[in-house]
């Protein structure tokens, strides 16, 4: 019998001999994954436990830098594999991930409770003269360390060690099907049409699109999916209003029955979080996690959005009251239903300012946004970017960039991945394959990936993206730019590892330049051509940036109450879903009620997705985009001195320092919200 060593066969194991020592997608089967995290796991363990044998004095750099620098094989993997699970999905994927989950969390659980090793980092903390001796960075990881292990169950007795195994086992496959749930109930559902009729109003890109989605299929006419980039229009534009609610009803209430129904999931993991944050000590789970925010407290975190409640509320009232009269203009002869705001703001929005989607949309080629956004990076951070065509690629939709710095040093690998497919959950996010660090001296520059659901190309027309998707690729352009930027020295400290209402402010401040013609000029030109987007255009566009802001307002920050309330509860959650989320909504809900809407049942950013009791983060974030960007404004935006103020302030730094330290350091103050509601005409309510 021949034996072969998995090492020498199994290319996660490898060594990666590939440009940028990007991962070999191509060599990577799905049969490689299980085995590798295996092997990954007892190489970890074994690292581990030579930290804990070290008979040496505990110092930080044999404990906690050892610590830091341990399991980066398992790293490595899972940083491949979590990523293709929700870009690059399948049965046998998901299958996986179900088996590895529990393989992870009894891995964390065993670091994390290993009283030998806690008992050595409590050691190096205690030093205080040798504390002393450190960096602030060194601190920060110190502390960082030091607390993970205490809200990871540390100092539990032991019968509560083992409830906090079996609390966080769970947890990490509930959550993980939640996710799973609410994906594959976006792919289960289509809308095809085979009657001309009933797509009037669409525009032809959007047809078109549908025609190719269905011939897809082998089918004859249309077919529109729960994708947004196929959902978002069909709403805005269809005219047929029975077809609007069909549509919408399928999407609000993605996950809510049969095999795939998230509901008692949810209420799996909100009693789950609660029974883990009691046995830490903390009343509830946003107590225990709110303590690693900058909001710090509950208190705070109601604060600001009932300061939003009171400053939105009545302008979305008044905006849906001039929306209401503006359709019984249109011959509506029925009370707006959530169905028809999209379609009739649309129309609203022309009339009042003669600009929509479709307007916009041939000056948004997607190449010439991306090549925008490069060009908006290397005005005020000196990067540039040079397309690989020989760089492993998971997809084949996927593009590699190199970015270098003004001197040309390497910066960083950069995917772009930016279609929808049914292996890609919904939304957009930016994520790493591999982290920045230079631990040692060894420098490790980062790869990052963005990864959207725009407009696809159809057979006659390019990618063209509504203003919005441009506005969400710059968002995720700046978390990019966070990952790229990083400069530190410990990967757990790098990039976007900082606290959850502090890591939106790279991304949203990013926004703020799509209102701004100089940013548009630079890229913004009609895709056949070549015209610059008038300056008309352009402001209407700025004219028209607070349409229905009061409203979009309300929907954050009813996402917000409802985040908290599932978080903020002391007693286990035992009540109806629709029921809990009804009431737990009342005050931010603006539309009528709809029987089966629900939100819980794909919401994915607080039940799979890190942003549980966080969902605040992004109006907090907002709050200090604003203000932020109000530096850019006042000194130009493409201001050398203040970018590599941010830069160097923000940007570079990762954790590596409290976050409110850094935008002190940035802005000379504390964060104000008028400049939020400036921007947003909400500090400009008619009496």
């Amino acid at each position: 019998m021949i034996s072969c060593n998995v090492k020498e066969t199994n290319p996660l194991l490898a060594d990666w001999g590939t440009p940028f020592q990007a991962p070999p997608f191509e060599q990577i089967k799905n049969e490689h994954y299980l085995p590798a995290f295996k092997t990954a796991i007892e190489n970890a363990e074994s690292e581990i436990n030579a930290i804990v044998e070290n008979s040496e004095t505990p110092t930080f750099e044999n404990t906690v830098v050892a610590l830091e620098l341990a399991g980066k094989q398992l790293n490595r993997i899972s940083s491949v594999f979590f990523n293709l699970e929700e870009a690059e999905t399948n049965d046998t994927l998901q299958a996986i991930a179900q088996e590895v989950a529990p393989l992870l969390t009894k891995f964390g659980n065993d670091l994390y409770l290993n009283e030998k090793l806690f008992a050595k980092i409590k050691a190096v903390k205690e030093n205080v003269s040798k504390q002393s001796q450190l960096t602030g960075e060194q601190k920060m990881l110190l502390e960082n360390t030091y607390s993970n292990f205490v809200r990871s169950g540390a100092n539990l007795s032991e019968p509560d060690k083992e409830q906090f195994r079996e609390i966080s086992e769970q947890l990490a496959l509930q959550t993980l099907t939640f996710g799973q749930n609410a994906l594959a109930a976006t792919n289960a559902y289509t809308l095809h049409i085979t009657d001309a009729k009933d797509i009037k109003g669409l525009p032809e890109g959007i047809t078109e699109a549908a025609r190719e989605e269905a011939k897809s299929k082998d089918l004859e006419g249309w077919l529109f999916t729960l994708h947004q980039p196929s959902y978002i229009p069909f709403l805005k534009y269809a005219d047929n209003r029975e077809l609007r609610e069909k549509i919408y009803r399928a999407y609000n209430s993605k996950a809510t029955s049969g095999d795939k129904s998230n509901l008692d999931i949810i209420k799996q993991i909100s009693n789950l979080r609660l029974k883990m944050a009691n046995l830490l000590g903390y009343q509830s789970y946003a107590e225990f996690s709110l303590e690693k925010s900058m909001a710090k407290n509950i208190k705070s975190v109601d604060n600001l959005l009932n300061s939003l409640i009171i400053a939105a509320k009545p302008v979305a009232e008044k905006e849906l009251d001039a929306l209401q009269k503006f359709a019984e203009s249109q011959g509506a002869n029925f009370k707006i239903m959530p169905w028809d705001l999209s379609y009739y703001s649309e129309k609203l929005k022309a009339s009042r300012y003669n600009l929509d989607d479709e307007m916009t949309r041939p000056y948004f080629k997607l190449e010439n946004v991306v090549e925008g956004a490069f060009k908006l990076s290397n005005i005020l951070y000196g990067l540039n970017y040079e397309l690989q065509t020989d760089a492993p690629l998971y997809h084949p939709d996927v593009k590699a960039y190199k970015v270098t710095d003004s001197e040309g040093e390497f910066l960083a690998l950069l995917y772009v991945d930016f279609f929808p497919r049914e292996g890609k959950r919904g939304g957009a996010w930016m994520t790493n394959f591999r982290e920045q660090s230079n631990a040692g001296g060894k420098e490790q520059r980062p790869i990052v990936s963005l990864v959207c659901n725009f407009t696809k190309p159809t057979e006659s027309k390019p990618s063209l993206l509504t203003f919005y998707e441009v506005e969400t690729f710059l968002h995720e352009f700046g978390h990019g730019l966070h990952g790229m930027l990083s400069e530190t020295t410990y990967e757990s400290l790098a990039g976007t590892n900082v606290y959850r209402d502090f890591v939106e402010l790279p991304s949203q401040i990013m926004e703020n330049f799509c209102v701004e013609k100089d940013f548009l000029d630079i890229f913004a030109q009609h895709y056949q051509t070549g015209e610059k987007i008038p300056a008309e255009l352009v402001a209407r566009i700025v004219e028209s940036r607070n349409f229905m802001e009061g409203y979009a307002t309300m929907r954050q920050l009813n996402f917000g109450r409802l985040d908290m309330a599932y978080h903020t509860r002391k007693m286990p959650l035992e009540q109806d879903i629709f029921d809990f989320e009804k009431e737990a909504t009342k005050e931010t809900k603006i539309l009528p009620e709809v029987d089966g809407d629900l939100i819980s049942s794909s919401f994915a950013h607080i039940f799979s997705g890190g942003y549980a009791a966080g969902y605040y983060s992004y109006k907090w974030s907002e709050v200090l985009d604003a203000d932020a960007f109000s530096v850019f404004k006042q000194n130009g935006i493409f201001d050398k001195v203040t970018a590599e103020s941010f830069k160097n302030n923000i940007l570079t730094k990762g954790g590596t320092q409290d976050p409110m330290e850094l935008y002190v350091q940035f802005r000379k103050r504390e964060p104000s919200i008028e400049a939020l509601l400036l921007r947003s005409g909400l500090s400009r309510i008619e009496n």
